[in-house]
């Protein structure tokens, strides 16, 4: 999966990009304060071209059905 899909991906579901990491980008879920929290700090790998059980898997942490 293209990384550029990978964060459209998370950005539809509500992540917004936290920071740069040494290998990675970390996303944040946003949520407003009167709902309960999503899931903790997602970080994705900064490469072009991610592996598709890799990318499965930043879904499944992420709560993003593929």
């Amino acid at each position: 999966m293209k990384r550029k899909d990978l964060i459209r991906k998370l950005e539809a579901a509500g992540y917004h990009w936290v920071r740069e990491g040494d290998h990675t980008t970390m996303y944040k879920p946003g949520v407003p304060k009167d709902q309960p929290p999503l899931r903790g700090l997602i970080q994705v790998p900064r490469h072009t071209e991610i592996n598709e059980i890799t990318a499965q898997n930043i879904l499944k942490q992420a709560g993003i059905q593929s």
